[in-house]
């Protein structure tokens, strides 16, 4: 019986030589590769990894951590995290995407057992790119509805809000006077409709909710009760949801060469924008005890001896610098061989956490001012994801004079917060494309990214009906946690445990230059343990810690959770079918398969023959797709 043989997907596929011609606009005639194109300037490659880092978590997410995790002193365990374990791996995948000019999935040539780690990574950015598009749906129709002389969640409106609406506590009961001896206690309704006077003092108070929490619940989301009442399609959000994908799809139509440009504007833009917000509201009265909460006297150090804080700062940089989703991967691989990818890596990361802390000063400061003219501490308003983005911080602009300008200018920024970091997930995914399907995809770039945009956009519209919330907090929980953590403990076992540390270290100086020994101190202790160790304490956590997930106080049924599960083994489960089906394809016994499967595949090194050098002289081409053999090994450890 012959050897069952492997679908071209899971063959470590080569590049297919394409003739290149004036009418191929994603190529330039000073690019460097010439079969899949390079970066047009520095900048591009630089404001677009920024772009991917610094997204809407930098904003939402990491203030609220700072303040919930002692203010100043979370700082501290937030920058040890990014020494520890965000700038090894972030190195690791940008020296990894540019070593080979390959996307995420052909790039485990390096590896060809661990191919289904990429296949994962790309998978899990696909789910993603689903819901985070809804977000910046979110953010445009807030961006439109700004467009009003006064904002339409200023006030309790009788069209949309119900008793309950209110910015101050709402009374419910108080004592009554009804003879000169007799004081009953009252229901306030009775009370007002019997033209009586409450007793100073004796009022029984319940919270009211804002006009922005029902101004989001009841005409934004028009949100059902559960996961269980789907509802209608609501109709404007799915056309702020076709914009978005519209957006994108200019953006990316020319690959590298048009969206290189437009993060020009979206990667800065929330720059400018914060700077004028954290200027306007350092103006205000109470900003000061806002900014006080957040990073300054209130600061706590006894929090350091919590292990929860510790493992809070890992999670954020984890996920704030974007590691092990396959976009830096991606984005490197259009680098020129010689490009110095060990400063982009520090200048990036830097930037994304500085941002993050920035972010922090502008959104206090606000915050603050809503404390002090609401009356209350600002650990009352302080909020974090939607709460924060949608009701907390929409309410305070509300107060402010000239509101719909700043609420315009609020979600401006967060728009083009959300679409730089989506036009590196929708590279990769085409990027992927790209490798697999070279020759087609130089042919009809335009309408295969377009046809992605269509079909993510139809996958999408389940995220605008009435229970549309509900999903999108559900495929956040569940495919953007586990399956993430484990590509990235398996991405850095497999590089440095397996395919060697040091061979790889011989590989990106091949790139940046020759480098000491000590210079290379650092990245040894962290790849060889110190990151693989932290990340899986923080996967073992997760998996203890885990909490079935919930929409504020609304929970999900058993069928959501089964769906949430089925996501992520959807995602992971491929990384063991690709190595079971790489093991089939090679030759020998059972042992001799594993060996090869876990030996870099002929075709495995720079992409150029220019860039090869003694090491890799007698590599296969790469744009010839092999199957695995048992390859001799020589000296260098390079199979001939």
């Amino acid at each position: 019986m012959n050897k069952l043989k492997c679908p071209s997907f899971f063959k470590c596929r080569g590049k297919e030589k394409v003739t290149v011609s004036s009418e191929n606009f994603h190529v330039g005639e000073n690019d460097e590769n010439q079969d899949r194109g390079n970066w047009s300037k520095k900048s591009d490659y630089l404001l677009s990894m920024v772009g991917y880092a610094v997204g809407l978590g930098n904003v939402w997410r990491f203030p609220y951590l700072t303040y919930n995790n002692g203010g100043g002193a979370f700082l501290i365990p937030y920058a040890i995290m990014l020494g520890l374990a965000g700038l090894p791996l972030f190195f690791l995948e940008c020296s990894l995407g540019q070593f080979a000019s390959l996307g995420p999935v052909s790039v485990w040539r390096i590896l060809p057992m661990f191919q289904g780690v990429g296949i994962t990574m790309v998978l899990i950015s696909i789910f993603v790119t689903i819901y985070y598009n809804v977000i910046i749906a979110y953010s445009l129709y807030y961006l439109f509805a700004s467009f009003r002389s006064e904002l339409p969640w200023a006030t309790c409106s009788p069209s949309w809000a119900d008793e309950n609406c209110s910015r101050s506590p709402i009374v419910i009961l108080c004592n009554v006077s009804l003879t000169t001896s007799e004081i009953i206690q009252a229901n306030k309704s009775w009370v007002d409709t019997n033209n009586l006077t409450c007793i100073n003092g004796s009022q029984v108070y319940r919270p009211g909710q804002l006009p922005s929490e029902q101004y989001w619940n009841k005409v934004a989301l028009q949100r059902s009760s559960g996961l269980e009442e789907t509802g209608v399609i609501v109709w404007y959000l799915a056309l702020c949801l076709l914009l978005a994908w519209l957006i994108v799809g200019a953006a990316l139509f020319k690959g590298i060469k048009s969206s290189g440009k437009v993060v020009y504007f979206t990667a800065l833009f929330p720059y400018v924008v914060l700077l004028i917000l954290l200027i306007r509201g350092a103006t205000l009265e109470g900003a000061g005890k806002g900014i006080s909460y957040y990073i300054g006297s209130q600061s706590n150090f006894t929090k350091l001896r919590e292990a929860e804080v510790w493992k809070d700062a890992a999670t954020q940089i984890f996920y704030s610098l974007s590691v092990a989703w396959g976009g830096l991967v991606a984005l490197s691989s259009y680098n020129k061989f010689n490009n110095n990818c060990y400063s982009d890596a520090i200048v990036v990361c830097l930037t994304n956490c500085l941002t993050s802390v920035f972010a922090g000063f502008a959104i206090f400061s606000i915050l603050g001012h809503m404390a002090h003219i609401s009356g209350k501490e600002v650990s009352q308003v302080v909020k974090e994801g939607f709460d924060l983005a949608f009701i907390a911080y929409p309410e305070a602009l509300a107060q402010l004079p000239g509101g719909p300008f700043w609420s315009i200018l609020f979600f401006f920024m967060l728009l083009t917060l959300g679409l730089d970091s989506q036009f590196a997930s929708i590279e990769t995914i085409t990027t992927t494309i790209q490798d697999l399907f070279p020759k087609l995809m130089k042919k009809m770039r335009v309408p295969i990214t377009l046809g992605c945009c269509l079909v993510l956009f139809l996958l999408g519209l389940v995220c605008v009906t009435q229970a549309g919330i509900y999903w999108v907090n559900l495929i956040d929980h569940f495919s953007a946690g586990w399956g993430i953590l484990i590509a990235a403990i398996l991405e850095i076992i497999g590089i440095i445990w397996i395919y060697g540390g040091n061979r790889f270290i011989e590989d990106i100086e091949m790139m940046i230059g020759a480098k000491r020994w000590i210079f290379w101190l650092w990245w040894r202790v962290c790849w060889f343990a110190v990151t693989p160790v932290l990340l899986t304490a923080i996967f073992i956590w997760s998996v203890v810690t885990f909490r079935r997930p919930t929409y504020g106080t609304i929970e999900y049924p058993d069928w959501g959770i089964a769906i949430g599960w089925c996501m992520i083994l959807f995602c992971i489960i491929w990384i063991p079918i690709v190595a079971i089906m790489k093991i089939i394809q090679a030759k020998g016994n059972i042992f001799q398969r594993i060996a090869s499967c876990c030996r870099s595949a002929p075709n495995w090194g720079p992409y150029l023959e220019q860039h090869r050098g003694e090491r890799y002289k007698d590599m296969v081409d790469p744009k010839k797709e092999i199957d695995h053999e048992i390859p001799t090994v020589s000296g260098s450890g390079k199979p001939e």
